[in-house]
């Protein structure tokens, strides 16, 4: 599959789940760059980022069954929102896995997406051959 083909195909994946942002643009930061500068307002997406659109692009990839067996994220914030939402929205159960430093309020809006939540104290980079161990205690 070609990376164009790749890219529609999630984006139909996607549509009527994943909202259309606007593109904006200011005369100010026009000026400032000697051209057109278009930001996507992804601040408007269902979890406040575009790692929404990752998320649901990821489970919606799945098959039923694989989904069914759980999904498990390591983040400190907006991935893991993503994902989870898209976890509660399909159904799937999902262990999210964060930093015990990361942001309360990005914990603390993880949380109400409903997946089971694992601190971790470590850096990013052990958390990867931490999962088969979160896998098994999540059954």
């Amino acid at each position: 599959m070609t990376d164009i083909t790749r890219i529609e195909a999630a984006a139909a994946r996607m549509a009527g789940h994943i909202r259309r942002t606007p593109l904006l643009s200011s005369p100010f930061v026009d000026a400032l760059a000697g051209r057109r500068v278009l930001v996507k307002a992804e601040c408007l997406q269902h979890t406040g980022s575009f790692k929404a659109r990752g998320g649901w692009s990821a489970l919606s990839a799945l098959t039923p069954e694989a989904r069914a067996r759980g999904v498990i994220a390591y983040s400190s914030g907006n991935h893991a929102q993503g994902v989870a939402a898209a976890a509660r929205a399909f159904g799937a159960p999902a262990v999210i896995v964060m930093p015990a430093d990361a942001p309360r309020l990005k914990i603390d809006n993880t949380r109400t997406l409903g997946p089971r939540w694992c601190s971790m104290t470590a850096a990013p980079r052990t958390a990867m051959p931490s999962a088969p161990r979160w896998r098994r205690s999540a059954g």
